[in-house]
């Protein structure tokens, strides 16, 4: 393990310092996270689409207010790409003061000793105090006990619905809200009514080519049992198999009853279905929001994810985005004082991002009459306090191995080719293989 984590910080050193030409310059630094004068503020984040255009009015406010901050944002390539390049640099010692991840990587980020930890004392002095956040996510931010985040949001799986199809369907209350879906039945009797308006599909998911959606379909109906996967960081397994194959149980009824396709596709394909009219309803993460505002105007709204199965707490499966501070070979090049008074200012104009369809963490913004008329995103506002958030495993988290291992399953599952008994023997397998590999930092 040290061996590795030494070639890798070497490794490091040399892709974040690049073209030695060019670290001087303004780019230069804003790609390899260089201390540069202490005017320098440098901020990498993976946002890009309706996320990114939110973030860049977010940024302008906040120069307006700092004219004597150099801010350098950096976007680059969600997933995988990201984190590699992130842990490099930091490695390297030539991180950004300041960052975005998702609350699922950070046990690996934080176990890997790449973080910094954020104090109590600091925590004050910000007014960025406990009370100050949503629970969960808050919660999610820590690490064996210590706090290296501060999240953004929480971004849950949500349930999209054509209201014009609904209320064909029978489906809508006096408020022009769905009715009670909650229930194994009362969601399948749901899309039946809906398909009969369509005349194709009752409900629309990407099930093909994304394994974030896929993993997330079943982790929602999989918490829902009350069910865990691992312990000890990922080491131990303690996935529980009846409650696997019950969840998928309950997906492949989906498929066998025609009511969501086998092969839509996380390209698109899936939110066309419901934006054209061909299913009611749409099961994915509340990110996609602006695109189906833009392609349908008001004649969709949102809810929570069902409530499928009653013998535990309301689950859904979620993650947060929040603000780190990779750790810097010294605090001169750490700049906290700063990087923490960038998250203030991002959290205090967190309504912006609220309007892309992130549930703000920052309980000033979750509580106002602004957040609470936004519509339709206070419609499924309760979520955050159901988020289920990955296990904590460095094979796991945003763009994971597990994601890949158990969308294979899930997918094959919807095709009719893997029954749910099988689909459940070949996830505990997966977690096994993976529980036994040695984390790679």
């Amino acid at each position: 393990m040290q061996g590795r984590r030494r070639f890798l910080g070497a490794a490091g050193s040399l892709a974040a310092a690049g073209a030695l030409s060019g670290c001087s310059t303004a780019v230069g630094q804003a790609f390899t996270g260089s201390a540069g004068p202490s005017s320098l503020l440098n901020f990498w984040h993976p946002f890009t689409g309706g996320d990114g255009a939110q973030l860049v009015g977010m940024q302008s406010g906040y120069r307006k207010r700092n004219p004597g901050t150099d801010l350098k944002s950096t976007t680059l390539v969600w997933g995988s790409p990201y984190y590699t390049k992130l842990t490099l640099a930091t490695l390297g010692q030539r991180p950004p003061q300041v960052a975005i991840t998702h609350v699922s990587r950070l046990p690996t980020l934080a176990a890997s000793g790449l973080l910094r930890e954020i104090s109590p004392s600091e925590l004050d002095q910000h007014g960025l105090t406990a009370g100050r956040f949503a629970k969960s996510a808050f919660r999610s931010a820590h690490h064996a006990g210590k706090l290296y985040a501060l999240p953004l949001d929480t971004h849950p799986f949500v349930l999209y619905y054509r209201t014009d199809i609904a209320k064909k369907a029978g489906l809508l209350d006096d408020k022009g809200q769905l009715t009670d879906v909650d229930g194994p039945d009362k969601f399948l009797d749901a899309m039946r009514a809906v398909k009969e308006v369509t005349g194709l599909w009752g409900a629309s998911i990407a099930t093909v080519k994304d394994p974030a959606t896929c993993w997330r379909f079943f982790w929602s109906l999989y918490r829902q049992l009350g069910a865990d996967l691992v312990t000890d960081g990922g080491r131990k397994v303690v996935m529980d198999r009846a409650a696997a194959e019950e969840a998928l149980a309950y997906i492949r009824r989906m498929a066998d009853q025609k009511l969501i396709p086998p092969g839509a596709d996380g390209d698109g394909g899936a939110i066309t279905l419901l934006t054209a009219g061909k299913a009611g309803f749409l099961m994915d993460g509340e990110w996609q929001l602006l695109a189906v505002q833009g392609a349908v105007k008001d004649k969709f709204d949102m809810r929570t994810f069902p409530r499928i199965f009653r013998d535990a707490p309301y689950a859904c499966a979620a993650d947060s985005h929040a603000f780190i501070l990779p750790k810097a070979p010294s605090e001169k090049a750490q700049r906290a004082d700063k990087a923490l008074e960038f998250a203030r200012s991002m959290l205090d104009a967190s309504l912006d991002w609220a309007k892309g369809g992130h549930i703000p963490a920052w309980q000033a913004t979750a509580r106002s009459s602004a957040y609470h008329h936004l519509e339709p995103q206070a419609h499924y506002a309760e979520a955050a306090d159901g988020a289920a958030y990955d296990p904590a495993a460095w094979y796991s988290g945003a763009d994971s191995n597990l994601y890949r291992r158990f969308s294979d399953v899930v997918s094959s599952v919807v095709g009719g080719h893997t029954r749910p008994g099988a689909g459940a023997a070949r996830m505990h397998a997966a977690l096994k293989d993976l529980a036994g590999m040695e984390a790679p930092i």
